[in-house]
């Protein structure tokens, strides 16, 4: 009954996120045993995140914006791409950036069995070396998450999505999307093709808007 109930629950935190850029702070408080929504300072700090990545049409270009302003991020990178492009990923590393754990092959939790799902989050471990992670669509079963977290993973997700893989939005939406966080707050981006043309535009009017407010931004460590 309890995983019944909490299954429910999390289809509601998702209905919730598709609808709003920004999760509840009642939500995320309600959740914060295990999944961290954001990371809570009493200094002006953000957290910019990348999924999906490493992808050398993309990467670099977001390494390059991020440099120009100083900031540091934390990249979910799929185990596959980081096999594919392995000089694209040692980038992400000697810029002084985090990296994380987002599965093998991009997989949706509640969509596949517990021993593949596990299994190929640790494939994606031998690559990555991290034990931040972050579930592909922010999909992940109570079975999978539990386990996750009894072998050491922290289980991250984000305060503000940016939508910017969506082709329904326009660039300045995207941005509009991403202009909503405070101080501890984790936004999240995509550093991959279908996401490019809104997520480089978002992402430097957000360096360029938060910058002037005497914000950093720093990876996940």
């Amino acid at each position: 009954m309890a995983g019944v109930l909490s299954s429910i629950v999390l289809t509601g935190l998702w209905i919730v996120w598709k609808m709003l850029c920004k999760i509840p702070f009642f939500v995320r408080r309600y959740f914060n045993r295990g999944f961290e929504f954001d990371i809570p300072s009493d200094d002006k700090v953000i957290y910019l995140t990348f999924d999906d990545g490493p992808v050398p049409e993309v990467t670099p270009m977001v390494l390059e914006l991020l440099e120009r302003f100083d900031a540091k991020a934390t990249f979910f990178c799929v185990g596959d791409n980081i096999k594919k492009h392995p000089d694209c990923f040692r980038l992400v590393v000697d810029k002084g950036h985090s990296v994380g754990n987002h599965t093998m092959h991009h997989l949706k939790g509640s969509a596949v069995g517990f021993d593949k799902y596990l299994s190929d989050v640790e494939d994606c471990n031998k690559l990555c070396g991290s034990k931040l992670f972050r579930p592909p669509y922010g999909k992940i079963t109570r079975k999978q998450f539990k386990e996750l977290k009894q072998r050491g993973f922290r289980i991250i997700l984000w305060t503000v999505v940016s939508f910017d893989y969506s082709k329904k939005i326009s660039r300045k939406t995207c941005l509009n999307n991403s202009l909503k966080l405070q101080s501890g707050d984790i936004l999240l981006f995509h550093d991959s093709i279908k996401a490019r043309s809104n997520m480089l535009y978002a992402l430097e009017g957000v360096l360029k808007h938060y910058s002037a407010k005497g914000f950093r931004f720093l990876p996940i460590m």
